[in-house]
C-alpha cells in the first residue's frame, strides 16, 4: 500500500534534504505544488488533507496554521519546527530517548521533530539520568558547535554572501534562554535547565554536542566504565546511535565536528580521567541529518510501519 506524502515548506534547506531521503522510494507517493500555489492557501489545504503524512518545515506559526488546515482526523504529521515540542498532544520524534519511545511513534497521530542541539544532549543524558548516574537535580551543562546550516537560509546567505563568514567560531545564546531549552529539560528527566552554551562553527553541516561529567562529586562517585555501560546498554543494537568503545575513544588525540560526516548516525563517545575523575561525554550528528531531515525520515518510517531505517544515510 502506498503511503501518500506531503513536505510543506519543501523549498528549505530541511525540506529539500528530506526530499532527497524520500525519492525513489516506490513504496511512497510524494504530493508536491508549483510554485505558485506553494503559498495558496486552498491548494495546501487539500495537499495537506489528501497526504497520510505531513511533514512540516515551516517557521513556528506557520506550522501551527498548516495543522488548524487539516479537517481530518486521518492525516498524521510530523512537524520539523519548533512549534510542537513540548506540546500537549504531540509525541517527541526521538524514537531512542527510552524504552517503548518507539511504540509511542508508532501509534501517534501528531509526532514534534527534536531540535539538532537536544538530540545530541539528549542521548548522552537520558540514559544516564535513567540509571540514576545523574541525580535530576544535577546542575548539568553543555556546550558545542553546529554547522551554520541550523540557522536556516538567512544564516547560510550570512556566511556564503560576498563579505564573507562573519566568524569562525560564532558563540551565541548568551541569555541562557535558547529555544532548545525547554525541550532540553522536559525530555531529559532532569527538574532544572541545563546550562547550555551552542556555538556555530565556520562549516555548513555537521555537530559535537558535549557534556562534562564531575564523576568525583556526582553521587557514588561512578566511573568512567560505570557511565560508558549505561550509554552502551540504552543504544545496544540500534542502527543508527553508535557508543565508541572506551578503549577506541581513549586511544583519539581529537575529534572533528564532521564525525559522522553528511549521514543520519549519531556517534557517542566518552573521555575521561580516571585520575581526576572527570569524564566528557560527546554526542557527533549531522545537524541536517540525525538533527533534521534524517530524524523525520525515521519518525515517517516508525509511523507508516515502514523499515526504520529506509532512505536513510548510514
Amino acid at each position: 500500500m502506498t503511503c501518500n506524502v506531503f513536505i510543506d515548506g519543501g523549498v528549505g534547506t530541511t525540506g529539500l534534504e528530506i526530499g532527497e531521503r524520500l525519492a525513489g522510494r516506490p513504496e511512497l507517493a510524494l504530493i508536491t505544488l508549483p510554485d505558485d500555489k506553494r503559498k495558496d492557501a486552498d491548494a495546501r489545504r487539500a495537499a495537506l488533507n489528501d497526504a497520510d503524512i505531513v511533514i512540516l518545515c515551516l517557521p513556528d506559526d506557520a506550522a501551527r496554521e498548516a495543522v488548524a488546515l487539516i479537517d481530518n482526523d486521518r492525516t498524521k504529521v510530523i512537524d520539523a519546527s519548533t512549534a510542537h515540542r513540548v506540546a500537549d498532544g504531540w509525541a517527541y520524534g526521538f524514537a531512542e530517548l527510552e524504552p517503548g519511545q518507539r511504540g509511542t511513534l508508532e501509534q501517534a497521530r501528531f509526532v514534534a521533530n527534536p531540535g539538532c542541539w537536544p538530540t545530541g544532549f539528549l542521548a548522552l543524558v537520558r540514559p544516564l539520568v535513567l540509571a540514576g548516574l545523574i541525580p535530576a537535580d544535577w546542575p548539568v551543562t553543555v556546550s558545542g558547535a553546529s554547522g551554520y546550516s541550523g540557522g536556516g537560509k538567512a544564516m547560510i546567505a550570512d556566511y556564503e554572501g560576498e563579505s564573507g563568514p562573519p566568524s569562525a567560531f560564532l558563540g551565541y545564546g548568551l541569555g541562557l534562554a535558547h529555544k532548545h531549552a525547554p525541550e532540553m529539560l522536559r525530555y531529559s528527566g532532569l527538574v532544572h535547565p541545563p546550562l547550555f552554551a551552542p556555538a556555530v562553527a565556520n562549516c555548513y553541516r555537521g555537530m559535537i554536542v558535549e557534556v562534562p561529567l564531575q564523576l568525583r562529586a556526582m553521587p557514588g562517585a561512578p566511573s568512567l566504565a560505570d557511565v560508558h555501560a549505561a550509554l552502551s546498554a540504552a543504544y545496544a543494537g540500534s542502527p543508527i546511535v553508535s557508543v565508541a568503545p572506551l578503549a577506541q575513544s581513549s586511544a583519539r588525540a581529537n575529534i572533528m565536528i564532521e564525525q559522522v560526516g553528511a549521514t543520519d548516525r549519531l556517534d557517542l563517545f566518552l573521555f575521561g580521567n580516571e585520575a581526576t575523575g572527570q569524564a566528557l561525554a560527546v554526542a557527533t550528528l549531522d545537524n541536517l541529518g540525525k538533527g533534521a531531515a534524517g530524524a523525520a525520515v525515521q519518525n515517517l518510517n516508525i509511523m507508516a510501519g515502514l523499515p526504520e531505517t529506509a532512505g536513510l544515510r548510514l
